[in-house]
């Protein structure tokens, strides 16, 4: 008889292999989590889009970065070291300035400086905004006013803030108790300018004695930054083409582009009081002004156009041009792609952007771009059709003389395959398991546009990088952080990245 006892049933493995395959769930939830927020923070501006309207994509924001920042604040922070969009720079910094205790001193030094490196790189006018939202938020802790009054004495000219954005100085100032002294420095004259005005019979400052004299001398406006010398001219009741023509030597670039725009849609393209200068232009807002002429006259300024797109592509690239290797693109010009009222053709900007800038990058005769309509002509596109992915990642995918595959496979899209529904997905996952396991040909998604039903850039399928992307310019950033959402690296290697990417962006400046 075989005395042996019946082994008992096994119990629940609680070794260290179960609890290093769960910390390892964690750390991949962890990381799928941060690449969730890092695409929505490099789309979604608040703004409506083709398929949401604002208070959809606020209210959607609102509970990604309240579930970042609670969660994961470290990589919250961090994210000011990347390629977001401005509007999620401003509520990242005003998140950690709300919540100093929910950091440790360490957490908050290396903050300060991500938050001062971040705002240093911010327009002007959505910091002094930004000022404004803490005055209102009673946000008065002692590392808010630091920071405050560091980003005021780093400015170049407060003077000339004080006449441009009088109302963000004057808060500003009023919040962190900025000293005025007495006497004639300079800081001075900008304390009686916003708090005493009127009581000086000249000021020392140029632009400041600019601005008294305005009021009764017309001569005085081509002193002034554009847009107050623009109130001015209208109270004296000035011509608009001489306005202009006296004001253009001081208006910015981005107020030439916006002033031309305006006179075309009121005028038509002759003869523009105001040039712009295509050569200095970025690349995606280059395509932004290219697509907002008709179809006509981009005909007509074909040469002009086109040489200023790829010399701004040539210069996006950088050292990166010509390392891509064999590159076909998949482009979407769907109707879509018209983007809202608030974002006109924004997704297709993106799009004609990034296939000059692949262009670039591939190496030289090894590009292809390929359009959803069918377009063959990339400077007269327009937003039109439905969105057939599926049929042109196939065209994409064809192999070339020889058996050639692509090195790389760009898709700039916002996802919405319906021509037919899910096809586009599936062609890329048989492509993936089937014909291509050994991936020799790298497959990302750039995706333009926010989706608020699911916190994120909306993809394609799950086995294929989906970064989203605002600027074509950030495009060789992206290719690099979307490799971790293919799942071929763990968390480790995806913390470390953006460790890097803090110690690059802060430098050895301290903290406040």
């Amino acid at each position: 008889m075989d005395t042996t006892e019946p082994a008992s049933a096994p119990g629940p493995d609680v070794g260290p292999s179960t609890e290093a395959a769960r910390r390892l769930a964690a750390g991949l939830v962890a990381a799928e989590d941060v690449l969730l927020f890092v695409n929505a923070a490099i789309t979604a501006t608040g703004q409506p889009e083709f398929r949401s309207d604002a208070d959809e994509q606020r209210l959607s924001l609102d509970f990604l970065h309240t579930y970042v920042r609670v969660n994961y604040r470290r990589v919250y922070a961090a994210s000011l070291a990347l390629d977001i969009n401005h509007h999620n720079a401003a509520l990242i910094v005003r998140g950690l300035l709300e919540t100093p205790g929910d950091a440790s001193r360490e957490e908050r030094r290396t903050e300060g400086r991500l938050i001062a490196a971040r705002l240093a790189l911010l327009p002007p006018p959505r910091v002094y905004r930004l000022f404004g939202e803490l005055r209102r938020a009673r946000v008065n802790n002692r590392r808010t006013r630091a920071i405050m009054r560091e980003w005021l004495a780093a400015r170049p000219d407060l003077g000339h803030d004080a006449v441009k954005y009088r109302t963000g100085l004057k808060t500003a100032a009023r919040h962190i108790h900025l000293p005025c002294p007495q006497g004639s420095e300079p800081l001075a004259e900008v304390g009686r300018f916003l708090f005493r005005p009127g009581r000086l019979p000249r000021y020392e400052h140029g632009t400041l004695d600019a601005w008294r004299r305005a009021h009764y001398d017309r001569g005085a406006l081509s002193e002034l930054p554009f847009t107050v010398a623009e109130g001015f001219a209208a109270r004296h009741g000035m011509k608009r083409e001489a306005f202009l023509k006296r004001a253009a030597p001081r208006m910015t670039r981005l107020e030439r582009l916006r002033t031309q725009e305006r006179q075309t849609a009121l005028r038509g393209p002759a003869s523009p009081a105001v040039e712009v200068d295509l050569t200095v232009m970025p690349l995606t807002r280059l395509a932004l002004y290219v697509l907002s002429l008709g179809l006509g006259e981009r005909a007509e300024r074909r040469a002009e156009l086109t040489g200023a797109l790829r010399a701004a592509a040539r210069r996006a690239a950088g050292a990166h041009a010509g390392r891509w290797g064999r590159v076909h693109a998949v482009l979407d010009d769907s109707f879509s792609s018209s983007g809202s009222g608030r974002k006109r053709r924004r997704p297709l900007a993106v799009a004609l952007a990034c296939h000059h800038l692949l262009e670039v990058l591939a190496a030289p005769g090894a590009y292809r771009g390929l359009w959803t309509s069918g377009a063959r002509d990339a400077l007269l596109v327009r937003p039109w059709g439905p969105t057939p992915l599926g049929t042109r990642i196939l065209d994409a995918l064809e192999p070339g003389p020889g058996g050639a595959v692509p090195d790389r496979l760009a898709i700039v899209s916002d996802g919405w395959d319906n021509a037919p529904a899910g096809l586009a997905g599936e062609v890329l996952r048989v492509w993936r398991h089937r014909l291509d396991p050994a991936r020799r040909t790298a497959v990302v998604h750039l995706n333009p546009v926010y989706d608020t039903d699911g916190f994120d850039v909306r993809r394609l399928a799950a086995g294929v990088a989906t970064a989203g992307i605002r600027d074509a310019e950030d495009l060789p950033a992206l290719a690099e952080i979307a490799r971790f959402a293919e799942g071929r690296t763990g968390p480790e290697e995806l913390y470390a990245y953006l460790d890097r990417r803090v110690a690059r962006f802060t430098g050895a400046g301290g903290g406040a």
